[in-house]
């Protein structure tokens, strides 16, 4: 009996101690990948033109389809995504059957390490792949303790409404040399059900809150047809500043804000992606402006909600494609539209920022928010290029004269005291 109670009690004192040797050979000072994923404008026409191919609005449903995506795309969708959220980097490599998957992800301060570096390999099944090897730093995890623990994670995941309606159409995921296919299936339902799922609950109740006060702006007697910008932005910041000191979270309703600006410059609806928004009170039209110019008003508010939303880098390569997309075929490549694309950014990394720069703003706006606070002196810069002016004046994106060009912009927007 004696022995037995030792023999506990030893165990009793071991587990803990096992348990932090396992975290102390878990943990690494030094990461195995490293880099940061470069967004560019052909990366926007490829995922343009795969959304294009597979617009839910045309899908039948009980038709068995397959989205096939290169290993550089996933590769670089994953580390957006880790560098944003965890502050990683991954390298993913296709093999015929078989995904690799090394990764490193930031830890907070600790005195252990820095990092955790991952290392999986999985196989491909009759649904989603399987873990064959799982390596957490120097510790070996094994396959069936792997399966367990993403097995448990996608339940988890999945008790979210907009990813339990993603994961119900898909059939399976296989892997061939340097591509990787989804093959899913579409049912009558399933659109209605991301559409509902796409913006939670507590977000669709923000918006229409956002919705609500714009319509009572754009009604006000002495508001005319053709308004400023900072008529607007300005009051709604300031309401997202009132419900953050109110208990809310000031990044997410800074967020819910600019999306609800964003879609009224651009005439849009909320509908199209909230569809209870069809009830909700409709604002005024107003023509909005920004230095004068509709244009920039519509750069500026879909920069800023991308930057809120999706982050900074995201949103510079989507103005810069839709500069080059002018380019070819359409107004002509404007550096002053692209002035306006960073200035929208910058407002929108800011507003959802931290203390600091969520101080800075709420003195912006305070003192009243003007177009002067948001955009700097642009109408010297050249626009209307097409595609051959322009690399035949600035050699193209990237080369030196382009990049003069561009730093000339962001000093501009640095002396601004809002982006300062």
């Amino acid at each position: 009996m004696r022995l037995l109670l030792r023999l506990f009690l030893l165990l009793l004192l071991a587990l803990p101690l096992l348990a932090a040797g396992l975290v102390y050979l878990a943990i690494d000072d030094t990461a195995v990948v490293q880099g940061q994923a470069t967004l560019t404008p052909a990366h926007v026409e490829r995922a343009r033109r795969l959304l294009a191919r597979h617009d839910p609005r045309t899908m039948r449903a009980g038709v068995l389809r397959s989205i096939v995506v290169s290993e550089a795309d996933l590769d670089l969708a994953v580390n957006y995504l880790l560098g944003r959220y965890a502050k990683g980097a991954s390298r993913i490599v296709l093999h015929d059957g078989t995904i690799s998957v090394r990764a490193s992800l930031n830890l907070p301060v600790n005195p252990i390490g820095r990092f955790i570096n991952l290392d999986l390999s999985m196989r491909e099944s009759d649904g989603l792949p399987r873990i064959d090897a799982l390596r957490l730093g120097r510790v070996p995890v094994p396959g069936f303790v792997g399966n367990w623990l993403l097995q448990r994670g996608l339940n988890r995941l999945q008790q979210r409404e907009q990813l339990a309606a993603a994961a119900d159409v898909i059939r399976q995921v296989r892997s061939r040399d340097g591509f990787l296919m989804v093959d899913f299936e579409w049912n009558e339902a399933t659109p209605g059900r991301l559409q509902a799922a796409l913006v939670g609950q507590e977000e669709r109740a923000r918006w229409r809150v956002y919705q609500e006060r714009l319509v009572a702006l754009a009604a006000q007697p002495a508001v005319g047809r053709v308004l400023s910008l900072d008529r607007l932005l300005g009051p709604l910041l300031q309401l997202a500043q009132e419900r953050s000191g109110a208990g809310g979270d000031a990044a997410q309703e800074s967020r819910s804000a600019l999306i609800v600006l964003a879609f009224y410059v651009n005439g849009k609806g909320l509908s199209a992606l909230v569809p209870q928004a069809r009830d909700w009170p409709m604002a005024k039209r107003h023509v909005v402006t920004l230095a004068g110019r509709t244009d920039l008003t519509q750069h500026f508010t879909i920069s800023a909600a991308l930057a809120a939303t999706a982050g900074s880098p995201l949103s510079d390569v989507v103005g810069l494609y839709k500069e080059l997309d002018d380019a070819r075929g359409g107004s002509g490549f404007s550096f002053i539209d692209l002035a306006a694309d960073r200035a929208g950014t910058r407002l929108g990394a800011l507003a959802v920022s931290g203390a600091t720069g969520q101080s800075r703003l709420r003195k912006a706006v305070a003192t009243g928010l003007q177009e002067s606070d948001l955009i700097p002196e642009v109408r010297d810069l050249p626009e209307f290029m097409r595609q051959d002016a322009f690399e035949r004046r600035f050699g193209g994106v990237g080369q030196p004269r382009y990049q003069a060009m561009v730093q000339r912009i962001e000093q501009r927007l640095a002396a601004l005291p809002l982006y300062r």
